[in-house]
């Protein structure tokens, strides 16, 4: 599977409106458009929220196209701020290449997502409380 120069689907903070959307995105996309990520729940983190994979769920967010010019700083920028290093079993988030659907035509396409690491998205299976629409609020 080529996984270059993917888009982003971004579901929390990272959306138009919210706190890291103007410190990240802001000035260095070619395109947002809304779109939904099935197979995976929405749960509420700590001012911030978590995907995590499972069937029958589905997260709305945004499929974001970087720049070409801003795709590898971007790509490194959104990596630290998601605290995401390949491998490390302490990463709260996993960088992963997932389908992801567009509102506007239902037209598939394969973007990162950041989703909850594995010992996170056991802990919130177990004691958390999904979101019910999958739709994090923009504040």
């Amino acid at each position: 599977m080529d996984t270059t120069r993917l888009p982003f689907f971004v579901y929390g903070t990272l959306r138009p409106g919210g706190v890291n959307h103007g410190l990240f995105l802001r000035g260095r996309t070619r395109a947002e458009e809304p779109a939904l990520l099935r197979g995976a729940l929405l749960y509420p983190g700590p001012g911030y929220p978590y995907a995590v994979e499972a069937p029958g769920g589905t997260v709305r967010g945004e499929v974001v196209t970087a720049l070409p010019e801003e795709y590898e700083a971007l790509l490194a920028e959104l990596d630290r701020l998601e605290e995401y290093v390949p491998g490390d079993p302490r990463n709260l988030y996993d960088r992963v290449a997932r389908t992801v659907v567009r509102d506007a035509d239902g037209t598939p396409l394969r973007a990162w997502v950041y989703v909850a690491a594995p010992a996170v998205a056991a802990r919130l299976r177990s004691t958390g409380r999904p979101v019910a629409d999958g739709n994090w609020p923009v504040r």
